[in-house]
């Protein structure tokens, strides 16, 4: 321990530096010094050395704590004391007649006397010898070593030493106790004194290595030795308190810990078993009525085309919510958001009134709006009405508006698609939402609670779709298409175009079209895709079926005659031709195609019968949907054998009594197109993850034979008479420079199971005619009109744009010359 500055340090007053012995006689008043000069300080060391103070304190660990920062670092040791109470003890153990003799005399230590070396008092005994005063020493020596055995025996019985012992002179041995836990086996310190040379207030500690004994008679009046009873005065600082203990406090801190841990777990229990089924209520209903509940919108997947091009997709937009709880006015509320957001008041309010959730708690969240500008809901926030607010979200956007848009659909304010790909795969399309739910406050601090509960379900991603639809020739398609239906005043039509080798649907166009920006502007049967949807008889485009199937079961070839009349009457009814013949007039199947005949038609179909006609009607695909992807595909109708009737016998064979689709009639001309093989009709290419962006290709299509390889070939070539041949129906279907096989049709619309008294006419074909590579279908209802009038011109513009964009060569052979008959 540091002394105080008030103490007297324990070197006392510094000596005059060369002062003898006489010069240090003290006065009256005037403290002892303890020696006289350095010759003095030499005759109690070894070799007359200095000691330094540090070796003495290195023998205590505890020496450190208790030095003074200021003192020399060498300084004459004497017996580790100070003189002052070297001094006390001293005259304590004296007699009392020779108490108070030694004030002018100084007390000095005879551990360097006791332990002095040999050769060193030899050295020194040249000048000085030994006087009377080494005499006195050695007869003190012995009597101190007698008191320190008596006063070592007397400290067992008092638990062997004390600590007060530590720091003090080992009796006997003249050399300071080490302050250690064993300093209580050494042997009680006892006290020394001898008259002599005075340093005047000094005292030196002198250390000296221990040395032999030195037998000799006790001093004459020497000190007693010192009761085992009296206390010495400790140097070192006491021990800590037991609580600054580090292993004390290490078990503290765990009975703590685990009190604590008790507690905890006892709280666990009484709160999940110990409390009651109303308690646990309570607690939940606190709990609702603190949760908020946000839907994550999933992002939607988009609508590609066959390149990649985008036909429909989600856009940044932003949705207007209502937290009823908050909302201080819902009329007045409801009165300023209205014109902004396009809903009626009341709805507003109804959606803004406090409510209970199914679950129960209170409702905190209402969507307003859904797909709302930014623009707008920047004005909204600006508004700053309580317990209203906005968040980000998506609107969908068809960039073409209303390209392939009878194909596409569209979707609701909720992002579920109504119409189109859009409903037909609306849940691949609009992912998974997520969910969001948090801990909220109340009134003023109604905002999410940190470190409060807080659960959130990211939302999934909806997959992309990428439809067999070439943007490019979808655009042509819809613009010759309704060019002419403007033309001739048709109120329904349909095109499509059929890639021949694949079945896929490169383009597939409705009249009228729509916006699908603004679907609820236009009706439903406006928004219909006519191509897949409406029904109508096909007319003579039916007759390649009837003819093909008879080449097939090799009832007639390109060679054959058909005998024909003006007329024929069946069940009651008379069907006629548009280019009457004499009765039994002969005619190529050629000039059947060409001119379309009735009469010549139905008697093929005599010589085929009406089980096997039904079954190739089932194989050129009628009867049923195509599956093509589009919903609320129409299957169409069929006339079993069983229900024909007299009449059945004429009208099914020429496409009448006969319910189809332009979408299943130019799937049976694929298969003749290609080489008797039937494809099935597909939109969907592939679909595009959300998550990875990996690419899954739509199943294989459906496929199927229906005609021979060379039957298909024949019946191609003679089709082109159609085209080619000089009065033929469809002449106004000719491309420059490919040669053309098709078909005209006339029929009738089917609607709510009633035909109209409007002309449905179509033409179907397919180019070049000697290796097809793609299938045109066209159909429209007109007041008057037939298919060849109607629709071959739409068909020759539509074919040849599409052979145009993707490069077909034109046709390197010329059209065949038939064997015609006048």
């Amino acid at each position: 321990m540091t002394p105080r500055s008030d103490e007297t340090p324990r070197r006392g007053s510094q000596p005059r530096r060369g002062a003898s012995s006489q010069d240090q006689t003290p006065g009256d008043g005037e403290p002892d010094r303890g020696f006289g000069g350095i010759g003095d300080a030499r005759a109690y060391t070894p070799r007359g050395r200095t000691v330094r103070e540090g070796d003495q304190r290195t023998r205590s660990p505890r020496a450190g704590r208790t030095s003074d920062p200021f003192r020399p670092s060498l300084q004459v040791l004497d017996g580790g004391r100070p003189a002052p109470e070297r001094r006390r003890d001293a005259e304590e153990d004296l007699p009392p007649q020779r108490r108070g003799r030694n004030d002018g005399g100084a007390q000095e230590s005879t551990r360097g006397r006791n332990r002095r070396d040999p050769d060193d008092a030899g050295t020194r005994g040249t000048g000085r010898g030994r006087d009377a005063r080494a005499d006195r020493d050695a007869r003190a020596d012995k009597e101190s070593g007698r008191a320190g055995r008596e006063a070592g025996r007397g400290g067992k019985e008092t638990g062997r030493g004390s600590t007060a012992d530590r720091g003090r002179v080992q009796a006997g041995r003249g050399e300071p106790t080490r302050t250690t836990a064993g300093a209580g086996r050494g042997r009680p310190a006892a006290r020394r004194t001898t008259a002599g040379r005075t340093d005047a207030g000094r005292e030196r500690r002198v250390a000296s290595t221990p040395g032999p004994r030195r037998a000799g008679g006790t001093r004459a009046g020497a000190a007693p030795p010192r009761t085992a009873d009296r206390r010495l005065r400790p140097v070192v600082a006491p021990e800590p308190p037991r609580l600054a203990n580090s292993a004390r406090r290490l078990r503290l801190g765990t009975v703590l810990a685990l009190a604590l841990f008790v507690m905890i777990g006892v709280r666990l229990v009484v709160l999940q078993v110990m409390d009651s089924p109303a308690a646990a209520q309570s607690l939940l209903e606190q709990r609702k009525n603190r949760l908020t509940e946000v839907v994550l919108p999933a992002p939607r997947g988009s609508i590609l085309d066959r390149s990649g091009a985008v036909l429909a997709h989600s856009v940044e937009a932003r949705y207007v919510y209502a937290d009823p709880e908050l909302v201080e006015n819902p009329t007045q509320a409801a009165a300023q958001l209205s014109p902004l957001l396009g809903v009626p008041q009341s709805e507003l309010v109804q959606l803004m009134a406090k409510k209970k959730r199914p679950g129960g708690g209170a409702s905190r969240f209402e969507f307003l709006a859904r797909g709302v500008d930014i623009a707008v809901a920047e004005k909204i926030e600006k508004l700053n009405l309580a317990g209203i607010g906005s968040r980000r979200d998506e609107r969908r956007d068809v960039p073409g508006a209303d390209l392939a848009a009878n194909l596409i659909g569209f979707t609701g304010e909720d992002h579920t698609g109504l119409e189109g790909i859009e409903a037909r795969y609306d849940e691949l399309l609009r992912g998974t939402n997520g969910i969001k739910v948090y801990e909220t406050g109340r009134g003023n601090l109604a905002k999410e609670i940190p470190g409060g509960y807080r659960r959130e379900t990211p939302a999934a991603p909806g997959s992309s779709i990428q439809l067999t639809i070439d943007r490019d020739l979808q655009f042509e398609v819809q613009r010759y298409l309704s060019q002419r239906m403007e033309k001739i005043n048709a109120t329904v039509a349909g095109a499509i175009v059929l890639d021949v080798q694949t079945g896929e649907v490169l383009a597939q166009a409705s009249y009228p079209p729509y916006n699908a920006q603004k679907p609820f502007d236009f009706t439903p049967k406006e928004r219909e895709d006519a191509v897949s949807s409406v029904i109508s008889d096909p007319g003579s485009t039916h007759k390649a079926f009837t003819i093909g199937a008879a080449m097939q079961e090799g009832l007639v070839d390109k060679n054959s005659d058909i005998t024909v009349g003006r007329a024929m009457r069946l069940g009651g009814r008379l069907f006629t031709d548009t280019h009457p013949f004499p009765n039994g007039t002969k005619l190529s199947i050629p000039q059947v195609l060409a001119y379309s005949s009735n009469v010549g038609s139905i008697r093929i179909a005599q010589k085929l019968g009406k089980e096997k006609l039904y079954e190739y009607q089932q194989k050129f695909g009628l009867g049923r949907p195509t599956n093509e992807g589009m919903p609320g595909e129409a299957s169409g109708r069929l006339l079993h054998p069983d229900e024909w009737s007299g009449s059945a016998w004429g009208s099914v064979p020429i496409g009448h009594s006969v319910d189809a689709t332009l979408l299943q009639m130019a799937a049976g001309y694929g298969a003749i197109a290609n080489d008797g093989v039937y494809i099935q009709p597909h939109l969907i290419k592939a679909t595009i993850s959300g998550r990875d962006g990996t690419v899954t290709p739509a199943a294989p299509p459906e496929t199927h034979r229906v005609l021979d390889t060379q039957v298909a070939r024949d019946l191609r070539e003679m089709m082109e008479a159609v085209v080619d041949s000089k009065g033929a129906t469809g002449s106004a279907a000719k491309v420059d420079g490919y040669r053309v096989s098709g078909k005209t049709g006339t029929g009738s619309l089917l609607v709510d199971g009633q035909y109209t008294n409007h002309n449905a006419g179509s033409f179907i074909g397919m180019a070049p005619a000697e290796k097809p590579r793609f299938v045109v279908g066209v159909f429209a209802d007109v007041p008057n009109g037939t298919g060849g009038v109607i629709a071959a011109p739409a068909f020759s513009k539509m074919m040849g744009s599409a052979l145009l964009h993707y490069r077909v060569p034109p046709s390197g052979t010329k059209p065949p010359t038939f064997r015609w008959k006048e």
